[in-house]
C-alpha cells in the first residue's frame, strides 16, 4: 500500500508577527507586513512595513507603542517601503475607524506572546536606545535641563538648518498668502514676519523683545524693515552665534542686541512689544503661568505681546513619545483655550487669535521635500539615523496638522493701563 506523507508548512515570520500585532492592536493590520525571512502578509497595495531583523522585534517587545516603533524605524530595524506618509495615514485612520487599541493582556496572552518571541529568536536583553535619542538629567524644567533640551534640538548644527530651511532661516510656520507656483517657502516666511510686525504695531525706534529668537528671522526683519530696537534672546549657542554674524553682516549693530540666556533671567521691562514665536511649547505645563506673568511684566502698558504657539487637544496634551524623546524633550502643548486663559490670568488682554494650522502643513511639506531632494547631503552631514529621525518627524508632523490633531495659532494680547486703555481702537484689518 502506498502511503502519502504530508507535512504542514510552518507559517512564515510575517504571519506570526501579524498574529502578535493583531492581538496587541485588537484588530487586523491595515498595512502589508514583510519579515526578515521574506514572508509577507496583509492587504496588497500601498506601503509595506518591513521588519528587517529580530532585533527590531525585540525592541518592540521591550518598548511597545509609539516610542518602540520610532526607535526601530530610526535605526533601520523597521522600515517602510513606499510613501511613509501614506503608511502613517492608514495606520491612524485604522486606529480611529476600527478603534484599535492596546488591551491589557492577561497571563495567558502574555505567555503566548513571550513564547512566540522566543520561537522567533527575538528574546534577549533590552536593546540600547539609539544614539539620536535625548538623554536629559536634572529636575524637569530646571535651567540646566532646559538648556540641554534646547541644545539637543537647536544646536544640531547651523549647517543642518541652513540646508533644511530657506534663506530666511525661519524655523516656524509660514504664512502662505498665495497659491501661485512661484510663491516660495521664503515668501511665506516673509509674509509671516510682516504679519507679526504689523500685529505688534512696530514703528521706527520701537523696543521689541524677541524671546526664543531662533536664527533671528524676526529679529533681523523687524530691525531692517521696521527699524525697531530689538533684544533677541535664545538659549541655543549655535543660534546666538548665527544671529550675531548676521547682525554684523547686515550692519544692524545699532539696532540689535543678542543675548544667550534663559527667559527667566531677563531683567528690566518697558518693551513696546514682546514676541514669542513657537517657544512657549518648551516652557512646560507647570511653568507656563510664570511665563505669562513675565510677558506681562516685560511689556509696557498698552504694549503688545504676540505668542505664536502649537496646541493639542484635551485628550492628547504634550508632544508625544517620539517628539519628546527625539525632537523637543520636555515639550508641552495644551489646548488653545487653556493658553488664552493663562495669558488673560496674567493680566494681558487677548485681542485676536488667528489659526494657521493649514499653513503649517504646507510649511512642513516644503521642509520635507528639501530633506528628500537632498537626502545624501543630510546623511553626510548628520548621519543616516538622524536623517531618519527628521524624516519621521516631518512626515508625522505634517499629518498631525493636516488631521487637526495639532494646531498652531497667533495670539495677540495687550497690557491695558490701570484704567483699561489698550491703545488698540483700530479694527484688526488696520493693524
Amino acid at each position: 500500500m502506498n502511503t502519502t506523507l504530508t507535512t504542514r508548512t510552518r507559517p512564515g515570520v510575517a504571519h506570526r508577527l501579524a498574529e502578535l500585532a493583531e492581538t496587541a492592536l485588537g484588530g487586523p493590520l491595515p498595512l502589508r507586513l514583510r519579515a526578515w525571512d521574506g514572508s509577507e502578509t496583509g492587504p496588497a497595495g500601498g506601503p509595506v512595513v518591513v521588519v528587517r531583523s529580530r532585533r527590531g522585534l525585540r525592541r518592540l517587545l521591550w518598548q511597545p507603542g509609539e516610542l518602540g516603533l520610532a526607535q526601530a524605524y530610526v535605526t533601520g530595524e523597521i522600515d517602510v517601503e513606499g510613501d511613509l506618509g501614506q503608511g502613517l495615514r492608514k495606520m491612524w485612520a485604522a486606529a480611529r475607524e476600527r478603534r484599535l487599541h492596546a488591551p491589557r493582556l492577561g497571563l495567558a496572552e502574555l505567555a503566548r506572546a513571550t513564547g512566540s518571541a522566543v520561537s522567533l529568536g527575538a528574546a534577549g536583553p533590552r536593546p540600547p536606545a539609539p544614539a539620536s535619542q535625548a538623554r536629559l538629567r536634572g529636575g524637569l524644567h530646571s535651567r540646566s535641563r532646559d538648556r540641554a533640551a534646547i541644545s539637543h534640538h537647536y544646536d544640531l548644527s547651523n549647517d543642518f538648518y541652513r540646508l533644511l530651511l530657506d534663506e530666511t532661516m525661519a524655523y516656524s510656520c509660514g504664512y502662505w498668502t498665495s497659491d501661485e507656483a512661484d510663491f516660495s517657502p521664503a515668501d511665506a516666511q516673509r509674509a509671516k514676519l510682516e504679519l507679526v510686525c504689523r500685529k505688534l504695531g512696530l514703528r521706527p525706534g520701537a523696543r521689541l523683545l524677541d524671546i526664543g529668537c531662533g536664527w533671528g528671522s524676526l529679529t533681523l526683519y523687524a530691525a531692517a524693515r521696521h527699524k525697531a530696537q530689538v533684544t533677541a534672546v535664545t538659549l541655543a549657542r549655535e543660534q546666538a552665534a548665527h544671529v550675531r554674524e548676521q547682525v554684523a553682516e547686515r550692519g544692524l549693530e545699532n539696532l540689535v542686541e543678542v543675548v544667550c540666556q534663559d527667559y527667566r533671567d531677563i531683567t528690566g521691562g518697558g518693551y513696546d512689544a514682546v514676541s514669542s514665536i513657537e517657544m512657549g511649547e518648551h516652557v512646560g505645563d507647570a511653568e507656563y503661568p510664570a511665563f505669562t506673568t513675565a510677558l506681562h511684566r516685560l511689556v509696557r502698558p498698552q504694549g503688545r505681546v504676540l505668542v505664536q504657539q502649537m496646541s493639542r487637544g484635551t485628550t492628547a496634551p504634550g508632544g508625544g513619545a517620539f517628539i519628546e524623546a527625539y525632537i523637543a524633550p520636555d515639550m508641552h502643548m495644551r489646548p488653545l483655550g487653556e493658553t488664552v486663559a493663562l495669558l488673560e490670568e496674567s493680566g494681558l488682554e487677548v485681542r485676536s487669535v488667528e489659526s494657521m494650522r493649514e499653513h503649517y502643513v504646507r510649511t512642513i511639506t516644503a521642509w520635507h521635500r528639501t530633506l528628500e531632494e537632498r537626502w545624501e547631503d543630510f546623511v553626510r552631514l548628520v548621519g543616516e539615523e538622524t536623517a531618519r529621525v527628521w524624516r519621521l518627524y516631518l512626515v508625522g508632523g505634517a499629518l498631525a496638522f493636516e488631521e487637526h490633531r495639532m494646531g498652531v495659532d497667533q495670539i495677540l494680547s495687550v497690557r491695558p493701563t490701570a484704567d483699561g486703555k489698550s491703545g488698540m481702537a483700530k479694527a484688526p484689518h488696520d493693524w
